[in-house]
């Protein structure tokens, strides 16, 4: 079972999903693919630890800060998508990597559209950082929270786009 709270950040209502040790889901609750990672039951419960140091993250993230993750992330997906989802992890704050990049580090013969599939379905919205990914030459893309969202969160963290 997961337990559940709510936070409601400059940009939208975002539900964060935590098994009571790590981590597991942020979402926007108009995105796409919400909660599609997680097949168990989710219980609204706003006591659980991790929540509080979750909430503190995106208090600080959102007031331009580049806070540091000290709790787990645990999101759950296939062996492909968590070696995308590990490098979104070391994109740094305020940079950017396209698609392109992220499928050659992978292999030389992995497609920018299969990153863009794992991309997508990140489960741990802004923490894991897929709104840095964009397309090539730095071209704005689609962001599974919307595309408004992800403009707002690339100018909170000054990252160029076009």
């Amino acid at each position: 079972m997961y337990s559940s709270t709510a936070y409601s950040s400059p940009i939208g209502e975002i539900l964060i999903v935590s098994d009571g040790e790590s981590l597991n889901g942020v979402w926007f609750l108009d995105q796409k693919y919400f909660t599609s990672s997680i097949c168990e039951e989710i219980v609204p419960n706003d006591d659980l630890p991790i929540f509080c140091d979750v909430i503190r993250w995106f208090d600080d993230y959102f007031e331009g800060k580049n806070p540091e993750i000290d709790f787990k992330l645990n999101p759950h997906g296939s062996e492909f998508r968590q070696k995308v989802w590990r490098i979104l992890r070391e994109i740094p704050y305020g940079e950017s990597m396209t698609y392109g990049e992220i499928a050659s580090r992978i292999s030389p013969m992995m497609s920018a559209q299969a990153v863009g599939g794992a991309v997508g379905h990140n489960p741990i919205a802004i923490i894991i950082p897929c709104h840095r990914v964009l397309g090539s030459k730095g071209k704005l893309t689609g962001y599974a929270g919307g595309i408004d969202r992800k403009i707002k969160l690339l100018e909170l963290e000054n990252i160029e786009y076009r």
